[in-house]
């Protein structure tokens, strides 16, 4: 994919421009003319000193390679450890909101085995009058039929019973009708409710271990990035030994070269975006010939999306806090969320979701306050990060721990897998 063209290209630029420097450096070889290798008084290099001197170039050249390389590969490591952070806090936002749903859930279902219950109550109350009047009456069927309900054990053997009672008036037939499927359906809500409590309580648990989780791989991350930084100070000090240069003059040279490949991945990541949305075109021009109906479109709201702009750059500088729904800090589906609130839009606060609500769009049919999608997977399931279009290939974005809510290029993190509108 393209976000993996980064480090390709950092590779390739630093293996070209790590052995300028030592190509230039490598003494030109003598001239055949010049005569034979001196003896000390001769005024060239005797072939044996050009011969160390190739070879000691040749070792700077290949030791400086070395160094690039490895810079590159800290680099890419660093944002591994950088998406895999992001991925477990958007676990636990998952996670999180399955535990909200679950406790609504449970309240709900409590609610309805309450509510079945009282109804057998209530019907229990209508069967024991009628037992109380019958036997005043001496009826004699419906005196047969409530003796037969009320010696059952359980409401499944009263509905057995009741199934065999012989001819007895309506109003008897009834109460012990009501008697018989209320108790049934407060034993059914009452199972329900027990089943909803223990999904609750396994969402908790999940939350719990969810939370762990993250914690665990935001502190590594953390610790990753304090040992990269060693590890490139490391590795720039070494070059500059390598090339005879300074670590600063090596930093700088650094970073122009990975500007270089950044801005060659984002137009590798916008060519494969058009490309897509060339494809998607294609489809559907083919599936209207077919006469197939298009699919369904949530309709652009410029006020909506005004707003929910206005809200996410009023934000830009906060801290990312994973979790964070704000107003000190966010996390990336939480900036979305909020920000589309303004909108006038309710998104849940988890990355995978948001798509889930929103309706897809292609690149060509961007439109500021459009959200775009990334996933390892391919896999709607597993979107990790979430961002928020702006127009001219720029979103806002809060990107990871240790860095601020920002605006960045919509290809910072190669093509994005989905895009979709509020």
């Amino acid at each position: 994919m393209a976000r993996r063209i980064l480090p390709t290209l950092l590779l390739s630029l630093t293996a070209l421009l790590g052995l300028l420097p030592a190509a230039q450096a490598a003494p030109a070889a003598p001239d055949p003319a010049a005569g034979p290798p001196r003896t000390g008084q001769e005024p060239y290099p005797s072939a044996e000193e050009i011969d160390r001197s190739r070879a000691e170039a040749d070792g700077k050249a290949a030791s400086a390679a070395t160094l690039e390389t490895a810079l590159t590969a800290a680099r890419a490591e660093l944002d591994r450890a950088g998406r895999g952070a992001e991925q477990a806090v958007e676990a636990y936002n998952g996670a999180q909101l399955a535990l909200t749903r679950a406790r609504t859930e449970e309240t709900a279902a409590n609610g309805r085995a309450a509510a079945a219950e009282a109804a057998r109550a209530t019907a229990a109350e209508d069967a024991a009058r009628l037992a109380a009047e019958t036997y005043r009456q001496g009826a004699g069927a419906e005196l047969s039929a409530l003796n037969a309900l009320l010696g059952a054990h359980g409401p499944r053997e009263a509905g057995d019973r009741a199934a065999v009672i012989g001819v007895v008036s309506e109003r008897t037939r009834q109460i012990l009708d009501a008697a018989t499927s209320t108790a049934a359906a407060a034993r059914s809500a009452s199972a329900a409710a027990q089943a909803a409590t223990r999904t609750a309580e396994h969402a908790a648990t999940e939350v719990g271990a969810a939370r762990t989780r993250a914690q665990q791989r935001l502190t590594a991350q953390q610790g990753e990035v304090a040992a990269a930084a060693a590890h490139r100070e490391r590795l720039l000090a070494e070059l500059a030994a390598a090339r005879n240069t300074t670590v600063e003059l090596e930093r700088q040279r650094r970073e122009a070269l990975e500007a270089i490949a950044a801005r060659e991945a984002e137009a590798a990541a916008r060519a494969a975006a058009e490309q897509a949305a060339r494809e998607a075109e294609a489809a559907a021009a083919a599936a209207a010939k077919a006469q197939a109906p298009p699919p369904a479109g949530r309709p652009w709201s410029a006020e909506g999306a005004a707003a929910a702009i206005a809200f996410a750059k009023s934000k830009i500088g906060l801290p990312y806090i994973w979790g964070g729904e704000g107003p000190e800090g966010y996390d990336c589906s939480g900036l979305t969320m909020m920000a589309w609130r303004e909108g006038g839009r309710q998104l849940n606060h988890f990355a995978a979701d948001q798509y889930a609500q929103s309706a897809p769009v292609s690149y060509r049919q961007l439109r500021p306050g459009d959200l775009v999608f990334w996933t390892d997977t391919g896999r709607a399931a597993d979107i990790h990060h979430v961002g928020l279009y702006i127009g001219d290939d720029q979103m806002i974005e809060a990107p990871r721990v240790g860095m601020p809510v920002k605006q960045a290029s919509l290809w910072i993190m190669g093509t994005p897998d989905y895009y979709a509108r509020p």
